[in-house]
């Protein structure tokens, strides 16, 4: 009964915003593509541009020097081609100066030139900005504008990574006179080159953007992009809410799914129910995310620094059952390494981390052979993960490994993690950009925490000439052997459990057509159609 009245309140919440925003609505709504976004926009300013929602928004207003692809493959934008010295550490990239900013008083038609990327990358770094994605920046050496139509980096060390990273949003160009002009409220007033242009936001209610019909790129049969008139995003606080919204017809697509309504849309294969198949399309992909238990490796305690006892939890629950379960299907059973799939430098032989409950006996059994009897071990993480938490941690005792969970806040695990007060975490690694680097930077020594992303403080000399060495191969294929060779040693010593590598899921209405999946989960509007 709690449940029926709840869903007839977000309904009728619903009808009182949609009521409200449509007052002011002057836009055809038969080509406009709708979605929620539960977690609202805090800016649409690039540089700040850290969180998923900012994301999504941003990518529709703003280009960068280089792109990425539905298939991960760096592509050009701004950029149309780019030089790499020998040495790895000169990057040299011809600015298309055909391109032009969104209309703006200030700008008066204006085309982007070099200039304006040494402005945007000056800015980012800027320290009295505090732009959380300065950090992009940390193996650049320089940057210049050569002339309008050369912009030139030199890195301090070679770093093959570095074309990836070019693809984050915090790498777009922006126009001086426009930041200027509106200082702190540019969150508010964004000019940029995308396929859409900004037209209003109310914050908390709606944001809406409006094509922008002399965008630069074109579709694949040369047509002019993008194909809808405008993009409109209400900011619904519920996950629930997405999915009524989605199922009256209200919104064009939700992301993700939520365990309010999991059981009610997929079944436990993970494929969408039949009453939904006739108006909803299910896409999902590989999603580079690497759910995980990660250990402390410089904790005193023997339960931590066995080599025994880590093999044992690594192999002694079934990583299926529990994606079956508590997932609905949905993430593929981490077998691998901690690259997740998808990735170049994922393999698909299996490690020595599969299910194996009579193996993880005999380990813990050798373990109290040589120190005794076995104490509790404290394993903390969220609320959000309990429900896995607690299946690993019914699993474990049936091999003779007694779990305690401490749930805390996220920002409270996020913060004494870093500072390495917790022994035994769940914890995620999500890329930042599309090389498997990402992932193996967490475990290089240089990188401890809480100045680098090394939670775990794993030092392994070997391991650390291998990352080395892969900052300077240029050759993808021998990068991804030595990439290979270090996610075997990460594994082979059992410094985190890789848990499951997450899924892309989106649930899409039969009336959208073009709609791409992609590994990093960016939302990209431009070849979407909507009948």
């Amino acid at each position: 009964m709690k449940v029926r009245i709840k869903i007839i309140c977000i309904i009728l919440f619903i009808t009182v915003i949609e009521f409200s925003c449509e007052k002011n609505n002057k836009i055809n709504q038969v080509n406009v593509f709708r979605y929620n976004e539960h977690k609202n926009i805090s800016s649409l300013d690039p540089i700040f541009a850290k969180e998923i929602a900012n994301i999504w928004a941003v990518n529709q207003l703003f280009d960068g020097l280089v792109e990425m692809d539905s298939s991960m493959n760096i592509v050009p934008s701004i950029a149309k081609k780019w030089i790499i010295s020998e040495d790895s550490k000169k990057y040299t990239f011809h600015i298309d100066t055909n391109i032009q900013f969104h209309p703006h008083p200030k700008l008066k038609n204006r085309n982007v030139t070099a200039h304006d990327f040494e402005y945007s990358f000056n800015r980012l770094i800027n320290p009295e900005i505090a732009a959380p994605g300065a950090w992009v920046m940390d193996k650049v050496k320089n940057f210049k504008a050569v002339n309008d139509s050369i912009f030139e980096i030199n890195l301090k060390i070679p770093f093959n990574a570095f074309l990836g990273i070019l693809t984050m949003k915090y790498c777009s160009v922006v126009p001086k006179e426009v930041v200027e002009f509106y200082g702190d409220d540019f969150r508010s007033n964004p000019i940029g080159t995308g396929p859409f242009k900004f037209k209003r936001w109310e914050e908390n209610i709606k944001l809406v953007l409006r094509k922008n019909t002399e965008y630069f790129k074109t579709s694949a049969n040369g047509e002019k992009l993008p194909f809808l008139e405008a993009v409109s995003i209400t900011f619904l606080p519920e996950k629930q809410s997405e999915f009524l919204q989605l199922v009256r017809g209200n919104i064009d697509f939700i992301s993700g799914i939520d365990n309010s309504y999991k059981d009610e849309i997929i079944d436990f294969k993970g494929k969408l129910k039949e009453e939904y198949k006739n108006y909803i399309l299910m896409m999902r992909g590989p999603f580079l995310n690497t759910e995980y238990l990660g250990f402390f490796m410089e904790s005193n305690k023997n339960i931590i620094k066995s080599d025994l006892l880590r093999k044992a939890i690594n192999i002694g629950f079934d990583k299926e059952k529990m994606i079956k379960y508590l997932r609905n299907g949905i993430g593929i059973a981490a077998h691998g390494g901690f690259i997740p799939y998808g990735l170049p430098g994922y393999t698909e032989k299996k490690y020595s981390n599969n299910y194996n409950a009579k193996i993880a006996k005999q380990y813990v059994s050798e373990f109290k052979k040589i120190n005794g009897e076995l104490a509790k071990i404290k394993l903390t993480t969220t609320s959000s993960y309990l429900v896995f938490c607690e299946f690993i941690q019914k699993e474990l005792e049936k091999i003779g490994i007694e779990i305690i969970i401490d749930v805390i806040p996220a920002s409270s695990l996020k913060q004494a993690k870093a500072n390495g007060k917790l022994d035994f975490f769940r914890a995620s690694w999500i890329a930042d950009y599309p090389d498997a680097e990402n992932y193996l930077s967490l475990f290089y020594s240089e990188n401890f925490s809480p100045n680098g992303p090394n939670y775990t403080h794993f030092y392994d000399q070997k391991y650390d000439y291998l990352y080395k060495q892969s900052l300077q191969e240029n050759n993808m294929n021998k990068r991804i052997k030595l990439y290979k060779k270090m996610d075997s040693i990460i594994i082979s010593k059992s410094i985190v459990v890789p848990l499951f590598y997450d899924e892309v899921i989106r649930f899409v209405s039969k009336n959208i057509k073009g709609m791409k999946i992609n590994a990093t989960n960016l939302l990209d509007l431009r070849t979407v159609r909507k009948n």
